[in-house]
């Protein structure tokens, strides 16, 4: 199965969060059955977040992406034309864009998003938690 990790799951999995139980997911993460996500959108979220100093992480982004993958086995997932397409085409109940591309990004590669976001169950996709 496939999963897109929704970036707070990839800042709670670096700072080893509670909210994130290692008995629930470190299963569904390192099973060679499943293919875990990452999306470069998320990078992105996360180099602005912390440009305009809303969110504290120490350290080289371009590390933790390495770490993501290395480390953990996780695949990056590039931004996609059809994927820009899909974001044209969502309702729009919510407005943070990184999510709604996020979104756009699990529809189209036809994953299961992993998030504790409560935006995303007013859209059509599949969701973990």
């Amino acid at each position: 199965m496939d999963y897109l990790l929704d970036t707070h799951v990839l800042l709670w999995l670096r700072e080893n969060d509670p909210r994130l139980k290692r008995s629930k997911w470190e299963p569904i993460f390192y099973s060679k059955e499943n293919r875990i996500f990452f999306s470069l959108v998320s990078l992105w979220e996360i180099a602005i977040k912390r440009s305009l100093g809303k969110l504290k992480l120490e350290g080289d982004l371009g590390e933790f992406a390495l770490g993501l993958e290395q480390r953990h086995g996780f695949r990056p997932l590039n931004l996609e034309t059809p994927q820009l397409v899909r974001l044209e085409r969502l309702p729009r109940h919510h407005g943070d864009p990184f999510d709604r591309m996020l979104i756009a990004q699990t529809v189209e590669i036809g994953a299961t998003a992993v998030t504790d976001d409560p935006h995303w169950k007013k859209y059509s996709v599949k969701l973990r938690w």
